[in-house]
């Protein structure tokens, strides 16, 4: 099954209308997809506005596939599950964001093993055309690795250079 998501926050129907088109001409029932407040209406994908968390969670882990938007969310959720990802930023210039930052996670993440960035809606399709041959990062766990967490509690309990430690008091008591 391929998941398709665009968030909770916005519709986006340029990414919608893009794959249920795709669907449509390669004839593939296999496509579930989250659209949010959608204006677009699918007629080859199944789709729903929203559900709850851990049907979505199921939903995810069940892909072999997921289409999402460039939101962090997503793309870090495939990697915890170990699931390639094809991204489509929404174009501020196009109303679809409020800024560009979908565009710059697109651009960061382009070259990143099992995230497959969609430049517009034909690469995207290309990309389906080869969604069978796809393969995902290496899977993220939740636990942040000793070394970070040592290295971190090290930075932590440095102590402040007494100018700094005086600013930080004036600070905390609203000087």
């Amino acid at each position: 099954m391929i998941l398709l998501s665009v968030g909770t926050q916005l519709p986006f129907d340029r990414l919608v209308s893009a794959v249920d088109r795709w669907a449509a001409e390669r004839d593939r029932d296999d496509i579930v997809a989250q659209v949010g407040p959608a204006t677009y209406q699918p007629t080859k994908i199944k789709t729903f506005p929203f559900v709850d968390h851990d049907a979505f969670r199921k939903l995810q882990s069940e892909a072999t596939l997921m289409i999402s938007h460039a939101g962090m969310g997503s793309i870090i959720t495939a990697m915890e599950l170990g699931i390639p990802i094809i991204i489509l930023a929404r174009d501020h210039r196009l109303g679809e964001h409020r800024n560009g930052h979908q565009m710059a996670t697109l651009r960061r993440f382009r070259n990143y093993p099992g995230v497959f960035a969609a430049e517009d809606e034909a690469h995207l399709a290309q990309l389906l055309d080869r969604a069978d041959t796809l393969s995902a990062s290496p899977q993220l766990t939740a636990e942040a690795p000793e070394s970070f967490i040592a290295m971190l509690n090290g930075y932590i309990e440095q102590p402040l250079p007494a100018s700094r430690l005086s600013l930080v008091q004036r600070w905390l008591r609203g000087a």
